[in-house]
């Protein structure tokens, strides 16, 4: 057994280094440009925060599952493996139960027993987890470990919680972001697809289609047959042409390109 020597509450924490440190987090979105920067950024300012701590992390829970983000050590990222193999464990608790969890001595946790002994030999001595809450639910949670004993308190549960507080909306500011991305990007698709067809339509009617809606059943016979979409088959039509167009250009003086 590792013998580590326990550490009095700490009061060593400075009010101007976490003031500093949570003013850098809320500013964070002006230059983050994914969730993923945001919660690296979250992690680094824990274990520089915090005293006595040799890693931090932020777990989150989506839709692909249980991860670990912004781990900063190995051994969180080991400590948190475990927890999610086991299914059970100080930061799935947290998240589950939308509770702050403290642990001040592994060695003599009991509700994790199997986790507890795993995270022992690692070195690991005393965690807190704090939630990611948002709105009604619970976005996951952020968890500091130190290899002391008794190396976190009440304090640390309250200002750990303030970096919850502040990753939780870093996170929701940062998703929107992305959500606005995305529909920015198929918005852009949609138009581009609407621009392809219209192109498509234009040649059809050059070479006989009647109108505009006898070029697009054209597209749309041509799509059916050949088990694609429209915007595939208009796509093809545009490259033909302009291919086409590079190997033999219509002279500028072919009354064609004149005649309406």
């Amino acid at each position: 057994m590792n013998d580590f020597m326990s550490v009095p509450p700490h009061s060593d924490l400075k009010t101007a280094d976490l003031a500093a440190a949570l003013g850098q987090m809320s500013q964070v979105l002006l230059a983050a440009q994914t969730a993923s920067s945001a919660v690296d950024l979250v992690g680094l300012l824990a274990v520089e925060t915090i005293p006595h701590t040799i890693g931090a992390g932020v777990t989150l829970i989506d839709a692909n599952g249980r991860r670990s983000r912004a781990a900063t050590h190995s051994l969180v990222e080991e400590a948190d493996l475990l927890q999610y193999e086991l299914g059970a464990g100080p930061c799935l608790t947290a998240w589950r139960d939308k509770t702050a969890v403290r642990i001040d001595d592994v060695e003599a946790e009991a509700r994790w027993p199997q986790w507890s002994a795993a995270v022992a030999s690692l070195g690991i001595r005393a965690m807190v987890s704090v939630p990611l809450i948002s709105g009604a639910g619970s976005l996951g949670a952020i968890k500091v470990y130190s290899n002391q004993m008794a190396a976190y308190n009440a304090e640390t549960e309250r200002i750990l919680a303030m970096f919850a507080d502040q990753a939780s909306v870093l996170l929701a500011n940062t998703q929107t972001v992305a959500d606005a991305r995305l529909l920015s990007g198929k918005l852009t698709g949609a138009l581009d697809e609407r621009d392809v067809i219209a192109q498509a339509t234009g040649i059809l009617i050059a070479r006989g289609a009647v109108d505009v809606e006898a070029g697009f059943i054209v597209l749309l016979g041509i799509a059916q047959r050949r088990k694609t979409t429209i915007h595939d088959v208009a796509r093809r039509i545009v490259d033909t042409v302009t291919a086409q167009n590079k190997v033999n250009p219509v002279p500028v003086d072919d009354p064609a390109v004149h005649h309406r």
